[in-house]
């Protein structure tokens, strides 16, 4: 009779390295789902013309298509997001839509860009963990 497991493997062992690694995993969805809701929400709230943002992207002066696109972007990179395998590259998007978003508050329309900026550094880091 042939045994394929033996008492000894029954059990696993956590050792620190493996403990390590699962908080990490854990850091990192936290990190997806957060950032993908969050995108989720406002790109909804783009798309959906909320008064708010239509105002925002009227001080901005390029175009309400604008408000469309970036909306777009969010909706998409937000679904991206919770897929392990396009996470990379829904992150990939969303780096450059906060660039652009830092950079409109700062010169543009004012505001605290603290938000964008910490959204930047967590899509940032996404897509480095991420990357392929």
């Amino acid at each position: 009779m042939t045994t394929l497991f033996s008492a000894a493997s029954a059990v696993p062992v956590i050792t620190k390295d493996a403990r390590s690694s699962r908080v990490q995993l854990a850091g990192l969805w936290t990190l997806q789902i957060a950032s993908a809701g969050m995108f989720l929400f406002v790109g909804t709230l783009k798309l959906a013309g909320g008064p708010d943002l239509v105002s925002l992207f009227d001080a901005i002066g390029i175009g309400q298509w604008f408000r469309y696109l970036t909306g777009t972007i969010e909706v998409v990179s937000a679904v991206l997001l919770l897929v392990p395998t396009l996470a990379f590259y829904g992150a990939l998007l969303l780096v450059p839509t906060m660039v652009g978003a830092v950079i409109t508050h700062l010169f543009i329309v004012g505001g605290s860009p603290l938000p964008a900026t910490l959204f930047l550094l967590a899509t940032a880091t996404i897509a480095w963990v991420r990357r392929p």
